[in-house]
């Protein structure tokens, strides 16, 4: 007879809490840096970089925001001078783009290097080896729950 699993022991609830540690983390860090944008703003200029000139909507897809949230963080942005928005047309529809200020670029490639001297300070317990199999490992994992969750962003 199979043991009735309770939620807190399946792979989903591991990956939620690891996920909330890892916000934690995130949200301690530019705390203690002080590093003049926060964690989700950093996300949306990391994503932006990867990505050029994109509209909201596409980079809420991305960021796994809804629109109101990500126009509060380009907004954000937009005040600081990280970004710059533009009206553009996608698809034959009006849209409004966003692309990195030369401001943005020098204040991701500063920040990037801080986090990462920071985070090296952090013990590893994996070898770069597993922490590369853990990550093939999660994004495999997330790309099979992609194909089922309905995204309405």
């Amino acid at each position: 007879m199979i043991k009735e699993q309770h939620y807190i022991n399946t792979l989903y609830y591991q990956i939620e809490q690891t996920a909330k540690y890892c916000r934690y983390l995130g949200s301690q860090v530019f705390n203690k840096l002080n590093l003049g944008i926060n964690v989700e703003e950093f996300v949306t200029l990391d994503t932006l970089s990867l990505h050029g000139e994109i509209c909201q909507r596409d980079l809420a897809k991305l960021i796994l925001k809804d629109r109101p949230a990500t126009g509060r963080i380009l907004n954000s942005l937009e005040e600081k001078e990280l970004i710059e928005r533009f009206a553009d047309t996608k698809n034959n529809r009006l849209v409004r783009k966003i692309i990195m200020t030369n401001n943005g670029k020098k204040t991701l490639k500063q920040i990037t290097g801080i986090l990462k001297k920071y985070l090296e300070k952090i013990p590893h317990e994996f070898s770069q080896s597993k922490i590369e199999e853990i990550k093939n490992n999660m994004r495999e994992f997330r790309e099979i729950l992609e194909k089922e969750v309905e995204m309405n962003i």
